[in-house]
């Protein structure tokens, strides 16, 4: 039946019949009302794109629809913390429910879905809280190639946002000395084909899997990723800090930041590397009198600089000080999956990036004002 579906809503050549796959992630969106499915997931970009979109969307609907939504985001947010809902809050978001978000679900194509994931990389908060506004009951899970993708998930009636869930059945985790999270169970892999000495690196004598995350397990048993082991900063006064967490912070503050590299390891403060949202940025540069300009023209803007400056300064309100960027570079063009600078999962390949923008990163620290555009 999805199938039929998905044919009468899209071209022949785009859906097929056995798995509706879709050849471009920019197309999603046209594929997820025709397929309907129960169950979906896909990396935080694509739920970042969608939530861009429905905030556009939502911004040119009235002063009603913003009081529905603050209600309801609000009521998420308490529930998430075990408070009391009071009755207004309640019954304005359930006004919403009736008036919009039901309409809003069927809109994006997961009005059937009754799980909804998000994994590969960090999702910031924003986006989780968006959708379980709306109804939809987004989550995070985590898994690696060592693990046969299997790890953990938050079960779709007991998410708590934030977290990657409790372990899944089967699967053991716990935290070694220096909070690295430690995997062990059937579906963690015997070796790495021909590479004992990185078996042995990976997996102890006692069969855990040593995963490189950091990581954090609360008393009920849902598990916080922190961030990559190799990857946390350490700035010239001895700070520990998550890239990963202060990334998440700027990419949530606006749809303008489409990808962000926070910097900072040895270094006094931190800067970022951002470029812009390669859908968005179009759309603003029509609303600012800049049409018809590409990524790169836009990039050396102060219009666009003002404006992202602004999402900046959003996303380092979220941050405690000693996190905050005091300095960034706009840099010209896309980051396309499987490029230079991030994953086909669009994880971000820090050590290239460190070194192509070097001279990007070296111009923030040794300016007095803002550095220069590249």
């Amino acid at each position: 039946m999805a199938a039929r579906r998905a044919q009468r809503a899209l071209p022949a050549d785009r859906v097929r019949d056995d798995d509706h796959c879709c050849p471009n992630p920019r197309e999603i969106v046209g594929y997820l009302p025709a397929v309907k499915p129960t169950w979906f997931f896909a990396v935080p970009r694509i739920f970042e794109k969608l939530k861009a979109g429905l905030e556009a969307h939502l911004a040119t609907q009235g002063e009603q629809t913003a009081g529905w939504l603050a209600a309801a985001r609000r009521k998420v947010e308490l529930e998430q913390a075990g408070d009391p809902v009071p009755e207004d809050v309640a019954a304005t978001a359930a006004e919403g429910e009736a008036g919009l978000f039901a309409g809003l679900r069927t809109m994006l194509g997961l009005d059937e879905a009754v799980s909804v994931n998000v994994g590969a990389a960090p999702t910031p908060r924003d986006v989780l809280v968006l959708f379980h506004a709306i109804g939809i009951p987004l989550s995070e899970l985590w898994g690696m190639s060592e693990t046969c993708g299997v790890g953990a998930v938050n079960p779709s009636a007991k998410i708590r946002i934030g977290t990657v869930g409790p372990p899944s059945k089967g699967v053991e985790m716990r935290l070694a000395d220096d909070d690295e999270l430690l995997v062990r169970g059937d579906v963690v892999m015997p070796a790495y084909r021909n590479r004992p000495e990185l078996t042995a690196e990976t997996i102890d004598a006692d069969g855990w899997l040593h995963t490189g995350d950091i990581a954090q397990i609360d008393d009920a048993g849902y598990v916080r990723i922190v961030d990559r082991k190799k990857e946390i900063i350490i700035n010239a006064a001895g700070k520990n800090m998550s890239p990963a967490n202060i990334e998440s912070a700027l990419k949530g503050a606006g749809p303008l930041i489409g990808q962000v590299v926070a910097i900072g390891d040895a270094r006094p403060f931190n800067t970022a590397l951002i470029v812009l949202d390669p859908d968005f940025a179009p759309a603003f540069a029509a609303q600012n009198g800049l049409d018809g300009r590409t990524l790169e023209q836009l990039a050396g803007e102060e219009t666009v600089r003002a404006a992202v400056q602004a999402e900046v300064d959003r996303g380092n309100e979220q941050l405690a000080r000693v996190e905050q960027i005091k300095k960034f570079t706009i840099l010209p063009g896309d980051w396309l999956p499987g490029g230079d600078e991030v994953t086909p999962t669009m994880k971000l390949k820090r050590k290239p990036i460190g070194e192509k923008y070097a001279a990007a990163i070296e111009r923030m620290y040794s300016s007095v004002g803002h550095p220069d555009r590249v």
